[in-house]
């Protein structure tokens, strides 16, 4: 059997020393790993389990998890029987002191998420909601299982709280041969002299400056990676946290979250400002009498350069930084990120009749509402002692008003429209018709990939028109636009008005619509048709604040020979994103639409 490759050893034994530095201070904090399912995490998790003290709670927690599983509550049972109200234990309560393995932690709701961030911050009393007293909420590690595909992510509120983060795709059950065992004991140790460690002087700036070189975080980054340092020295028996510690922090910790390469040694931003020259000696800015200020202490003197061994950090981190990561920070596209745009793009729409459920609500039933029983029941249980006395003649076993009911609230993605409006007029024939064309071709084989539908308007002359309705036919969208003549009037204010009635046609069907302009904004062709600069570019303002009073998406792509003013505030006007074709070209423009499709409002 052929021996593992240097590159995959070493990256099992970083991941063997994170769960080691985990081990010794677990509580608070977390463990992201990014890995599907197979040897090499069940044995990383194995490895974990032997670390920890004998008798520490280890639970498993789906993503499909209520919050009253989460929280603890009502006990819906002895409630109903015998009319007090009965709490019982959550899992957070059962899991204090010890690990919660989170499966599919891509795919936890945000309000999961925020329950865990919260108890991860010390801000969650479990026992709360059984009406028990806890001076502090519970103190445990979480292991995020990161199983997700390439359109899924972990919630960056999880993120920014774990301390390690693991990445096993590139790893197999060879690349784990050889790999020394844990020492149990030293560990325990470690776990019991970490109350007394501390840090040695500049060992916290190190880090601090080490974050900031990376972009990884400016506040809980470099307390995560302080956290680590002080367990490497418990583990290695010693008192205090030193640079060697911090350096190992910085491989584990900082690395893996590094958003930029480090600059080099000397070089100058952009936005740094030259040094001034100095003055010449014995001059009027430069006295002899402050001379002696050049005889500052050393300390005051390098306040603004790294402390000693800063720099063994901050080449520690960039030495650890992934490859993969490497390629991205140097402009090399995230594989991840551009499949990420495959299907789904459309907007979340909330609901009762479809969809995914995400809550319940107190509401009668009615017609295409799904009627949630167990909340229902839920809510009348403390109850039925009261209406039983009340009614005693009655002889229904359970009583229900008018307030008990609950249902189920949904949610489910739309589709996404995305409706092209093209200025076809002499002037954008005379500019740049051509390579607006190249561009929509590109942003029309985008939108195939994500299954979305495309429409085609044009507007030139006296009107606009539609060269093709909402359609997934790559074919007949590109027949379309290849078959687009040029020249005559600029009627602005026809087509925005045109693709403000497709879009709300689009949805009032249910989608989700966004309109891509693309024109250089001079209007000479008023709503009437006829013919005035003036009152066509006064007709086009108006149609565009009533895009802008739609809150449609839009994204407005001036194909101008140059920037110009008109087509910014045109886009002003309409509530668009402005793109400049010269400082954009076809592949920029359909990278815009494609993040524009992409953005949604976070739910945490």
């Amino acid at each position: 059997m052929s021996a593992p490759t240097e590159p995959a050893n070493a990256a099992w034994e970083d991941a063997v020393l994170a769960l080691k530095l985990f081990a010794v201070d677990p509580a608070g904090t977390g463990v992201v790993l990014r890995s599907p399912a197979g040897p090499v995490r069940d044995r990383w998790l194995a490895l974990l389990r032997e670390a920890a003290p004998e008798g520490t709670p280890w639970r498993k927690m789906p993503a499909s998890i209520g919050v009253e599983a989460l929280l603890g509550g009502l006990d819906f049972a002895a409630t109903l029987q015998t009319g007090q109200k009965f709490f019982m234990r959550g899992l957070l309560q059962n899991v204090d002191g010890g690990i919660l393995v989170a499966a599919m932690a891509e795919r936890l709701p945000a309000s999961t998420v925020g329950i865990l961030c919260a108890a991860l911050d010390g801000g969650v009393s479990a026992t709360a909601q059984a009406g028990e007293a806890q001076e502090k909420g519970c103190r445990f590690g979480v292991v995020a299982l990161d199983e997700g595909l390439e359109d899924e992510a972990l919630s960056p509120a999880l993120l920014d709280r774990a301390t390690y983060l693991i990445d096993f795709s590139a790893l197999s059950h060879r690349d784990m041969l050889g790999a020394e065992e844990l020492d149990s004991k030293a560990i325990a140790a470690a776990r019991a002299r970490l109350a007394v460690v501390t840090a040695e002087d500049g060992v916290m700036e190190a880090l601090c400056t080490t974050a900031f070189a990376l972009g990884a975080g400016f506040v809980r980054a470099p307390l995560r990676a302080l956290r680590a340092a002080r367990a490497s020295a418990a583990l290695a028996g010693r008192k205090a946290a030193t640079m060697e510690d911090a350096a190992i922090s910085a491989r584990l910790v900082l690395a893996p979250r590094a958003t930029r390469l480090p600059a080099e040694s000397g070089e100058q931003t952009e936005a740094e400002p030259p040094p001034p020259e100095p003055p010449p000696e014995n001059s009027a800015e430069n006295p002899p009498e402050k001379a002696a200020d050049s005889e500052r202490p050393e300390t005051e003197q390098t306040k603004d350069q790294p402390p000693p061994g800063g720099e063994m950090v901050l080449e520690a981190a960039k030495a650890s930084i992934p490859a993969g990561l490497l390629g991205r920070l140097t402009g090399a596209e995230d594989t991840r990120q551009k499949s990420a745009g495959s299907g789904k793009q459309g907007a979340r729409q909330k609901g009762f009749a479809r969809g995914r459920p995400v809550g319940v609500r107190a509401a009668p039933p009615s017609p295409g509402v799904r009627l949630n029983l167990i909340e229902t029941l839920r809510a009348a249980a403390p109850w039925q002692r009261l209406r039983a006395a009340a009614g005693a003649a009655s002889g229904a076993k359970i009583r229900l008003r008018r307030e008990d009911f609950r249902v189920t609230r949904t949610e489910q993605r739309t589709r996404s429209t995305t409706i092209f409006v093209v200025d076809a007029s002499g002037s954008s024939a005379l500019n740049r018709l051509g390579e607006a064309k190249g561009a929509v071709e590109l942003l029309l084989a985008d939108c195939y990939q994500r299954r979305d539908e495309v429409a085609l308007l044009a507007f030139r002359g006296r009107d606009a028109k539609m060269l093709l309705p909402p359609t997934r036919s790559l074919v007949r969208a590109k027949r379309s636009l290849s078959s687009l003549p040029g020249g005559g009037g600029t009627p602005l204010a026809a087509g925005i008005d045109a693709g403000f009635l497709v879009a709300a046609g689009v949805r009032r069907a249910g989608d989700t619509p966004m309109l891509v302009f693309l024109t250089d904004a001079r209007a000479n062709v008023s709503l009437s048709g006829t013919g005035g600069r003036a009152q066509a570019e006064q007709d086009a303002w108006q149609a565009g604040r009533r895009l802008r009073a739609a809150a449609i998406k839009t994204l407005l792509v001036d194909i101008s020979p140059r920037p110009n003013e008109q087509a910014r505030r045109m886009a002003r006007e309409m509530g668009a994103l402005y793109l400049p074709l010269p400082f954009a070209g076809a592949a920029a423009v359909s990278r815009a639409v494609r993040a524009a499709a992409k953005e949604e409002s976070l739910l945490f």
